[in-house]
C-alpha cells in the first residue's frame, strides 16, 4: 500500500471509527433498553395475572364453603344468594355419586377448569371453579360443592385492564380469546416459550404463562416494542453522510501530504539499487526541503564510507585466512577461543561477545566472554553467572537449534532468560563444514553447531548489518575448525586407550594408571588392590560356538564387570580372556567381595549368544580371580601386577570359579608391635598402609571396606 493509501485509511480509521462505533452503541443500547423494559413489564404483568386469578380462585372457594356450611335444605337459597352477589358465576352440588342434585340457573357448560389443578383439562376454558367436599359429622363423605365464574371475553378484557398488556387465552384449539388485535395464529401462541420473553416478527415482545396450582389458565402476554423504526434509518443516514465527508476529506489530506514526497521516494529507491550518486534537488526550505538537503548529505557520506569499508574488509579477510591456518595447527582451546573472540570483538566494533559451545548435557556453555560483567541484573556484577543456555530457548539457543545465524534488537520486555542483557546483537553458529564445497548452501551445516558466537551492542548504537554477519561467520568458522581439531584429537586419544571390542582400557593405559595410582597410593598412606581376572575355560567357547559368540561373551563379561565397581574403580582389558581392575583405597577384604559379587554375576547369570548356526545359545561361563595389594604384597606396580597373576594361578589351580589373596612377600619375621592403648579408627575410616601385612593405626570396628 502507498503513503497515500496508509494516510488516507488512518484518517479513515480516526474519523469514520468512532462515528460506527457510535451508531452499533447507540443502536444497540436502545434495543436493550426496550427489550429490558418490555421484559420487565411482563415480568410485572405475569406476576398480576397469577395474583389475579388466585384471588378469584380463592374468592370461588370461599363461595363453596359457604353454600358447604348451609343446612341441606338452604343450600339452594345460599347458592343463589352467592350469584346474586356476584361472588360466583354458578354453584353446583353434587352427591356421593358424583351425580349433581343442584345447579343454579345460568351455569356454564361444563367441565369447568380447576383451580387446585396446574395442568389445563385440554378441552376449551368455559369457566374456573373452586370445590369443596361435603361430609357429616363422622367424617363420612356427602358429596361436593362448586363455585365457578365463566371464562370469557369479558374475562380476558379485565385481565388485560388489570396487568396493562394484551392477554390472550389458550386452549386446545388455540386462541380462546384474546385482547391483541393484531394476534398471530393459536399454534404460534402456543409456541411461545414458557415463562421466557421471546420477539415476534412484527415488534412484539411475548411471554407465555404456564398453568400452575391457583391459576390453571394457559396465558400469552404480548406488549408492542416502544421503538420506532424512524430512529434507526435518521441514525443510518447520519452515519452514511460522515462517511463520504470522511473519505472526501482524507482523499485531499493524504494528495496534499504524498505529493511532495513521490520525488524524494524516486530518488531512495535509487538509492536501494546501489546507485548512491543519486541527488535529490532541494525545490523549497520547508521540512522536505530540509529533508532532501539531509538525503543528500547522507548519500555522499555512505558512498565514502562504503569504499573505504570495502577496501578495510578485503584486507581483513586476508588477515583472517593466515589467522585461521595458524589456529587450526593447535589444540589449545583456552588460547584459541579468547583471541578469536577479541578479533571479531574489535574487527565488528562490537562492545561484548561470548564464545559457547554444547556440553553432553544438551547446553550451551560460555567457554569465554569479554565486556559482559556489567551487562547482568544487579547485584551480579561482581560476581557474574556462567553463561549458559539450553538448546532451543532464548536467542542463542534457537541459533545452535537451528544452525541458523541471527541479528536484530532485543525485545527490553521480555529479555532472553539466562542471557546478558543487550540492545542489538549478532550471533552465528560454531558449525564445521561437511564434504561439500564451502560455496554450497549446506555449508556450515553438514557436520552440525558445536556451539554459537555472539557479539552485542556496537559502537555508537547502530544494529549489526549483513557484512558483519559475513564476518563473524568467518571467525565462527576458524573456531569451528579449532573446536573440531581439538575433539578430534582428544578422540584420537581415546580410541588409543580403549579396547574396541569390549570398551574398557587397554594395556597400554593399564601400565600407565598402575603407575599413577601406586603413586598416589604412597603419597596419601593408603591401599591399592589389583585383582587379576580370567575367564575359565573361554577357547571352549570359541571352538563350539565360534569366534563371534567368544566376542559377545567378553563384550558382556565387560559391562557386567563395570556393573560391579565403582566409579573411582578401573577396569582394564589386558589381552585376550585376561582382565585387570584397580581398586583404589581397598584391602584385600573389599577386594574379595567384589571378587564374590563378580563371580556370582557371571556364574549364575548365562550369556545367550548367536552361533555359527543361527541359533541362539545360553553360553556358562565363570570367572577365577587373583588378588594382591599394595603395599602389603608388593611395593611396586609391576610387582604388584605379577603378585596378582601368581595370585590367579593359585585360583586356577584350585579348580577354577574362585578368587585367591596372595601370599605375603618372604621377609624377617614378625617382631611384637606396641601399641597405645588409646589408639583410634582414622578420621576417614579408610584402610592405612605402612604397618606390617597392612594393619591400619589403630583397633576399627567391623564394617564394609570402601564402600563395597
Amino acid at each position: 500500500m502507498t503513503l497515500r493509501g496508509r494516510l488516507s485509511a488512518a484518517f479513515l480509521a480516526v474519523v469514520l471509527g468512532p462515528v460506527l462505533l457510535g451508531a452499533v452503541f447507540a443502536g444497540t443500547t436502545m434495543a436493550a433498553v426496550d427489550r429490558s423494559r418490555s421484559t420487565e413489564r411482563l415480568r410485572v404483568a405475569t406476576a398480576s395475572v397469577r395474583t389475579s386469578v388466585d384471588a378469584l380462585c380463592r374468592q370461588l372457594r370461599a363461595a363453596a364453603d359457604s353454600v358447604a356450611l348451609a343446612a341441606t335444605s338452604a343450600r339452594s337459597a345460599t347458592a343463589g344468594q352467592v350469584v346474586s352477589r356476584g361472588l360466583a358465576a354458578a354453584v353446583q352440588v353434587t352427591d356421593a355419586t358424583g351425580r349433581i342434585t343442584y345447579t343454579t340457573p345460568g351455569a356454564p357448560t361444563l367441565p369447568w377448569e380447576d383451580c387446585t389443578t396446574a395442568t389445563a383439562t385440554g378441552g376449551p376454558v368455559r369457566a374456573l371453579a373452586a370445590r369443596v367436599d361435603l361430609r357429616d359429622p363422622a367424617g363420612e363423605a356427602l358429596g361436593s360443592v362448586a363455585a365457578a365464574w365463566r371464562v370469557d371475553p369479558a374475562f380476558v378484557t379485565g385481565l388485560a385492564a388489570v396487568t396493562g398488556v394484551a392477554v390472550t387465552l389458550l386452549d386446545s384449539a388455540g386462541v380462546a380469546h384474546s385482547t391483541d388485535g393484531a394476534g398471530p395464529p393459536g399454534a404460534a401462541w402456543a409456541a411461545t416459550a414458557a415463562d421466557r420473553v421471546t420477539t415476534s416478527g412484527d415488534g412484539r415482545y411475548l411471554r407465555r404463562v404456564t398453568p400452575t396450582p391457583g391459576q390453571p389458565l394457559s396465558l400469552v402476554l404480548s406488549v408492542r416494542s416502544e421503538q420506532s423504526t424512524g430512529r434507526y434509518a435518521i441514525l443510518s443516514a447520519v452515519v452514511l453522510f460522515a462517511a463520504a465527508l470522511a473519505v472526501l476529506a482524507a482523499w485531499r489530506l493524504a494528495r496534499v501530504t504524498t505529493r511532495p514526497l513521490a520525488e524524494l521516494a524516486g530518488a531512495v529507491d535509487r538509492v536501494a539499487q546501489g546507485d548512491l550518486t543519486t541527488r535529490v534537488p532541494i525545490r523549497s526550505t520547508d521540512e522536505i526541503g530540509r529533508l532532501a538537503a539531509a538525503f543528500n548529505r547522507m548519500t555522499r557520506e555512505t558512498d565514502c564510507y562504503v569504499q573505504a569499508l570495502t577496501t578495510s574488509r578485503d584486507q581483513l579477510r586476508s588477515h583472517l585466512s593466515v589467522l585461521g591456518d595458524t589456529l587450526s595447527s593447535t589444540h589449545d582451546l583456552h588460547r584459541i577461543l579468547p583471541v578469536i573472540l577479541h578479533s571479531a570483538i574489535v574487527t565488528t566494533g562490537a562492545r561484548a561477545g561470548a564464545v559457547l559451545l554444547l556440553d553432553g548435557a544438551g547446553a550451551l556453555v560460555g567457554q569465554c566472554d569479554e565486556g559482559l560483567a556489567d551487562r547482568w541484573p544487579d547485584g551480579t556484577g561482581s560476581n557474574p553467572p556462567v553463561l549458559r543456555v539450553p538448546v532451543g530457548r532464548g536467542i542463542l539457543g534457537a541459533v545452535a537449534a537451528t544452525g541458523e545465524p541471527c541479528r536484530g534488537r532485543s525485545d527490553p520486555s521480555a529479555p532472553p532468560v539466562g542471557e546478558p542483557g543487550c540492545t542489538t546483537y549478532v550471533a552465528v553458529p560454531l558449525a564445521v563444514p561437511g564434504p561439500a564445497d564451502a560455496g554450497d548452501p549446506a555449508y556450515g551445516a553438514a557436520v552440525g553447531a558445536l556451539g554459537v558466537l555472539v557479539l552485542y551492542d556496537r559502537h555508537g548504537g547502530d544494529e549489526f548489518d549483513d557484512e558483519d554477519l559475513v564476518t563473524l561467520r568467518t571467525f565462527a568458522g576458524q573456531a569451528a575448525v579449532a573446536v573440531h581439531n581439538v575433539r578430534v584429537h582428544e578422540e584420537v586419544q581415546r580410541l588409543s586407550l580403549t579396547d574396541p571390542l569390549t570398551g574398557l582400557w587397554n594395556y597400554r593405559y593399564l601400565r600407565e594408571s598402575l603407575r599413577r595410582e601406586v603413586e598416589r597410593a604412597h603419597r596419601f598412606g593408603r591401599m591399592l588392590s589389583v585383582l587379576a581376572l580370567d575367564l575359565d575355560r573361554f577357547k571352549a567357547v570359541n571352538d563350539t560356538y565360534g569366534h563371534p559368540a567368544g566376542d559377545a561373551v567378553l563384550a558382556e563379561f565387560a559391562h557386567r564387570l563395570r556393573g560391579e565397581i565403582r566409579e573411582v574403580d578401573l577396569a582394564f582389558r589386558q589381552g585376550g580372556e585376561e582382565f585387570v581392575v584397580l581398586l583404589p583405597e581397598t584391602d584385600a577384604r573389599g577386594a574379595a567381595i567384589v571378587a564374590e559379587r563378580l563371580g556370582a554375576a557371571v556364574r549364575d547369570h548365562p550369556t545367550v549368544v548367536a552361533t555359527n548356526t543361527g541359533n541362539a545359545v545360553e553360553v556358562h561361563v565363570t570367572v577365577s580371580a587373583g588378588i594382591a595389594v599394595y603395599p602389603d604384597h608388593a611395593t611396586v606396580g609391576q610387582q604388584v601386577l605379577d603378585a596378582a597373576d601368581g595370585a590367579l594361578y593359585a585360583a586356577k589351580a584350585a579348580g577354577r570359579d574362585t578368587f585367591r589373596v596372595a601370599e605375603p612377600p618372604a621377609g624377617p619375621n614378625p617382631e611384637e608391635m606396641v601399641v597405645r592403648v588409646r589408639a583410634v579408627t582414622p578420621v576417614d575410616g579408610l584402610p592405612r598402609a605402612g604397618a606390617p601385612g597392612g594393619a591400619s593405626s589403630g583397633p576399627q570396628p567391623p564394617r564394609q571396606p570402601c564402600g563395597r
